[in-house]
């Protein structure tokens, strides 16, 4: 194919695709609160903001990268970002007047505005807002944010990168009501010449279009659409070199289709499954070579990734090292680390440990392995010194997972199961109940500060849990609550608090990672074997029975989302430390049992979001995740209710995957998605117990009770009363007290109005 244009630009040789925003203390995430709250106007947010940025662009110029991503930070997320670039708000928020509060109600939504739906980034534990997209949707370009984040970074001299998400990767994820997302695809390449031109007039050498839905299953018609799109784009005159980034996965056709066109260069991920024969269809353009993991905290084999550097050098025009995607999805470095074990602190690489490795990879292939002998000597120790550890192996959790039968993870069918669990729960019709935790107020985390600090011994700390334990339950039996929980009170995160209590998992200090918006998590770090050393959640949920005749839910985290919400081991089979979990988890359901608890739920929120992006790897993938969470839940008696919950992803794609759970009970997030998971349930025939969620947690707004009445009503059409659950979409955490109980006064009467 011949091309009109020729852009002069120099290929850069060292870079990452993306950069962490809420701040290695977590600055950002303290400041939006404190706009939120009307503690700081705007400007004092922005001046945070821009000096987060600044810091960091100074960093990874002093780092020695020769092409920085600019416009990737965000206040919320960038997909809402994108929203705002292309005038793709919904309408609902067009009333409020100021830009920033505008974005927030779109990201949270208000008293009377209902927040965009969120769901997870392709297979990642990070959240992104899904933009609507209707007939009445005018799209305009809005590009000052971008444009002034690109300025900061040329002012401090930093050969800046701008960053967009890509019109394929912005309409495939944005929802429609009557259209076909793409159909609007003419209209978004407008705005994107167009935003290319004003780029090159700011400066801008390179720009990088993210469209990492390309390593998703396209038909032919949209590979089509990619060929003509990056035609389209390519024939700007005046432009930047453009950069089209995949990550997540092999781009598979969209590869060839990508090199026909005039772009410029494609970024690949080479940790998820690119191979080197495939970058030969890109000729004369630059590979930008993700060869390090953005995922993952694992030191990189140096030796390694420079033999694939090598071998990508004869096969394309130029070759630059780069992360397999954007640090957002790592901590930011090990600097901030004191509680480590030197060993274990060896085999790891954060953000900034991986960008190093960026500069000593892109030396190592332009100069020669002389020049980074030093590092390539440190490394060869490092990960022998972790192939040997005895901790990665535990010989008894092999025997004994060698030892299961099929029985281990079967039980009664599941009628027989319901006679047996209504005649022990004698629960009214449209039972009402709780995810799981209640606020983490203010009390609760200067108790768990002060126990950290040596401030209050084990013992003070469980009189207070206790007593937060205490008001909770007060709380749900004042409201009328038929199932109730604890509420949490001593985790601090629901995959943390079980890691810190089974061998083979580290947690960290500070190694805190955007989950969405303001959340903030700190993954733990799985290394060896998985073992339970002792009961894990026993004493607090046996306590907070004790308060109540009604039945109190057990609260525990699956092996599936335990593992997805960790740094996992690079080193064995994912379906492997899945069956350790597991083992962990039905230990701990045993006990529970044993202890008098009737209702046990075991989350498992990530069952959707580790789903292999291709169709072609998802058959296997869901096999052992959903065996993983049968071996967790089948070792109780028939009569003893076993739940479950999943929120913030799009469920409709593994409802029979949901089904082989074989849960008694799941909850669903559904709020949001304005309760399409029921259409779902209909179409799959689902006949188990399902609870799908009637307000949304997310938002600060406090739904009505006709609000509520109505998305019950819309259950009802499809879930027999017999068998629909009353909850919320997920748990209370992040909500504040008052909210929290005007909200649940709410469901409670909305269901006993059904009822």
């Amino acid at each position: 194919m011949e091309h009109n244009v020729t852009v002069s630009h120099t290929p850069f040789t060292a870079t990452v695709l993306g950069l962490p925003r809420v701040g290695p203390r977590r600055e950002l995430k303290r400041a939006t609160e404190s706009y939120w709250a009307g503690r700081i106007d705007a400007e004092q947010l922005h001046a945070v903001a821009r000096e987060l940025r600044r810091a960091q662009l100074s960093e990874l110029r002093s780092a020695g990268l020769d092409s920085v991503p600019v416009g990737t930070f965000s206040y919320y997320d960038q997909m809402l970002d994108t929203a705002v670039l292309l005038g793709a708000l919904p309408a609902r928020v067009a009333s409020i007047a100021d830009p920033l509060d505008r974005y927030f109600a779109a990201a949270r939504g208000t008293d009377t505005i209902e927040p965009l739906e969120m769901t997870k980034w392709f297979d990642t534990n990070y959240h992104y807002l899904v933009p609507e997209i209707d007939s009445g949707t005018t799209f305009s370009l809005n590009p000052e944010q971008l444009l002034a984040q690109l300025a900061e970074a040329r002012e401090v001299g930093v050969a800046a990168r701008p960053v967009v998400i890509g019109p394929i990767t912005f309409l495939k994820l944005a929802k429609s009501a009557g259209e076909r997302t793409l159909d609007r695809l003419p209209e978004l390449v407008r705005l994107y010449r167009e935003l290319l031109v004003q780029l090159a007039a700011a400066g801008a050498e390179w720009v990088q279009i993210d469209e990492p839905v390309l390593v998703t299953d396209l038909t032919e018609d949209e590979i089509a659409l990619v060929r003509l799109t990056y035609t389209e784009l390519a024939a700007v005159e005046q432009r930047p070199a453009i950069l089209v980034a995949t990550y997540f996965g092999r781009p598979g056709a969209a590869l060839p289709a990508l090199a026909e066109t005039g772009i410029d260069g494609v970024a690949l991920d080479f940790v998820s499954g690119t191979t080197v024969p495939e970058v030969s269809v890109l000729r004369d353009k630059l590979l930008v070579a993700g060869v390090i993991d953005g995922r993952n905290v694992w030191r990189t084999d140096l030796d390694r990734a420079l033999e694939t550097l090598r071998d990508l050098a004869g096969s394309t025009g130029a070759v630059a090292v780069s992360t397999s995607c954007s640090l957002l999805h790592v901590p930011y470095g090990l600097a901030a680390e004191t509680g480590l074990d030197e060993g274990l602190r060896s085999w790891l690489s954060f953000g900034a440990e991986k960008v190093t490795e960026v500069r000593t990879l892109a030396t190592g292939l332009h100069q020669g392995a002389d020049a980074i002998e030093d590092q390539l000597v440190a490394t060869r120790a490092a990960l022998a010194a972790r192939r040997a550890d005895p901790r990665l192996h535990d010989p008894a959790v092999r025997a004994r997972l060698a030892a299961l039968g099929p029985d281990a993870t079967r039980r009664a069918p599941a009628e027989q199961r319901r006679e047996l669990q209504s005649e022990r729960l004698r629960l009214p019709a449209l039972p009402t109940t709780t995810i799981g935790s209640y606020p983490q107020t203010s009390a609760i985390r200067l108790a768990r500060a002060a126990l950290r600090k040596g401030e209050i011994d084990q013992a003070e700390y469980q009189r207070r849990m206790r007593a937060e334990i205490a008001d909770v339950v007060a709380l749900q039996e004042k409201l009328g609550l038929d199932v109730l929980v604890h509420g949490e009170p001593e985790r601090n995160d629901m995959v943390q608090y079980f890691a810190e209590q089974l061998d083979g998992f580290a947690a960290t200090e500070n190694g805190w990672v955007q989950s969405y918006g303001t959340r903030c998590v700190r993954p733990p770090i799985l290394y060896g074997d998985v073992a339970r050393r002792d009961p894990m959640t026993v004493d607090w949920i046996t306590y907070a029975q004790s308060l109540t005749d009604k039945p109190v839910k057990g609260m525990l985290t699956g092996p599936v989302t335990i593992l997805a919400w960790s740094f996992v081991r690079d080193d064995q089979p994912l379906a492997d430390s899945a069956r350790q979990v597991a083992l962990a988890i039905r230990d701990e359901t045993v006990d529970l049992e044993a202890a008098g608890i009737r209702i046990v739920q075991v989350d498992e929120p990530a069952l959707r979001e580790t789903l292999p992006l291709r169709a072609a790897d998802q058959p296997a993938y869901l096999e052992w995740s959903v065996g993983a969470f049968r071996l967790a839940t089948a070792g109780v008696a028939d009569s003893t209710q076993i739940h479950t919950h999943l929120c913030y992803s799009e469920f409709g794609e593994v409802i029979d995957a949901i089904a082989g759970l074989d849960a008694d009970v799941t909850s669903i997030e559904a709020a949001r998605s304005r309760m399409e998971i029921v259409e779902d349930l209909r179409s799959a025939g689902f006949d188990l117990g399902v609870g799908p969620g009637v307000y949304d947690i997310h938002s600060p707004r406090v739904p009505s009770v006709e609000e509520i009445t109505a998305s019950l009503r819309t259950a009802l059409k499809v879930i027999p009363a017999e068998r629909l659950w009353v909850n919320p979409d997920c748990g209370l955490k992040t909500r504040g007290p008052a909210e929290v109980e005007l909200a649940l006064r709410n469901m409670v009467a909305a269901a006993q109005a059904v009822r």
